[in-house]
C-alpha cells in the first residue's frame, strides 16, 4: 500500500472508530437495547442476516431494481435534454414536468404511484424519477452553455459533425454530468429504499428494515441500515472509478 493511501485509510479508520465510540457511550448511557442499541448488538445482527439466503437474495433485487431506475433516469434525462436544446417547443411542454418533479416530496410520489404500479416495480420508478430532472439539468445547461468558438472553429476546419461531437461537445459537458451523476445515485438510492420501506415489496431491503421496525428488533433496524449506506458508498465509488477509467481513456 503507498503511503498516501495508508495515511488515508489511518484517517478513515481513526473517525470510524471515533463515532463507534460516541455510538457505544450513546447506547451506555441510554441502557435500553430497544432505543439505542450497541455496536456489538448490530453486529451480531448482521451476522445473523449474513447466514440466510433471503437476506442476500433481498441485497441483489434491491440493488438490481435501483440501478435498473439509476440508468434509465440517466438515459432519458441525456435524451430529454438534447431534445430541449434542439426543439424549444418540446422545453416548452416538459419544463413545467421537471419543475414538479423537484417540487413535490418523494413520499407523495410513491404513495400515488402505489395506485398505478406494483410493488416490485415501485422503486425502479421512483429512482427513476429522481434521476431524471437532475441529468436533464445538468446536460442541458452544458449543451446551452458551449463555447460557440470552439464549434465555429469545428466548422472553420471542417471537421465532421460526429468528431465534433466526441471532441468538443462530451468533453466539455463530462465534468459536469459525472459530477451529477455521482449525485443522482445517491439520491436515487435513498429514495428506491424509501419507496421499498413504504410499498414492502417481496425480498428487499425496504421490507427487512420495515419489518425490523414493526417488530421493534432496533439491533436489526440498525445492522439494515448500515447495509444500505455501505452499498450506497460501494455504488458511489463504483460510479466515480468508472468515471475515472472513461475520462483517462478520452484522454
Amino acid at each position: 500500500m503507498k503511503p498516501n493511501n495508508t495515511r488515508k485509510f489511518l484517517k478513515w479508520a481513526a473517525v470510524a472508530l471515533l463515532w463507534l465510540a460516541f455510538w457505544q457511550l450513546a447506547s451506555a448511557a441510554v441502557g435500553k437495547e430497544l432505543l439505542i442499541p450497541s455496536p456489538k448488538a448490530a453486529f451480531l445482527s448482521l451476522k445473523e442476516l449474513c447466514v440466510t439466503a433471503d437476506f442476500w437474495l433481498a441485497v441483489l433485487l434491491s440493488v438490481l431494481r435501483i440501478i435498473a431506475g439509476y440508468l434509465s433516469g440517466v438515459l432519458a434525462g441525456v435524451a430529454g435534454a438534447v431534445l430541449s436544446a434542439r426543439f424549444s417547443v418540446f422545453k416548452a411542454v416538459f419544463s413545467p414536468v421537471l419543475h414538479l418533479i423537484r417540487a413535490v416530496p418523494v413520499a407523495s410520489f410513491i404513495i400515488l404511484a402505489l395506485v398505478w404500479i406494483k410493488s416490485q416495480y415501485l422503486a425502479v420508478f421512483i429512482s427513476f424519477l429522481m434521476v431524471l430532472p437532475m441529468i436533464w439539468t445538468t446536460v442541458e445547461t452544458g449543451i446551452e452553455n458551449l463555447d460557440r468558438r470552439y464549434l465555429e472553429m469545428a466548422k472553420v476546419f471542417r471537421i465532421s459533425p460526429l468528431k465534433t461531437l466526441f471532441q468538443v461537445k462530451i468533453p466539455f459537458i463530462l465534468p459536469s454530468f459525472i459530477a451529477s451523476a455521482t449525485s443522482a445515485l445517491g439520491f436515487a438510492w435513498k429514495s428506491g429504499v424509501a419507496a421499498e420501506v413504504i410499498c414492502r415489496p417481496e425480498n428487499s431491503l425496504g421490507r427487512l428494515l420495515q419489518d425490523a421496525k414493526t417488530y421493534l428488533e432496533t439491533p436489526r433496524v440498525f445492522a439494515v441500515t448500515a447495509v444500505v449506506a455501505l452499498l450506497s458508498l460501494i455504488l458511489e465509488l463504483a460510479v466515480k472509478r468508472a468515471a475515472r477509467r472513461f475520462t483517462d481513456v478520452k484522454h
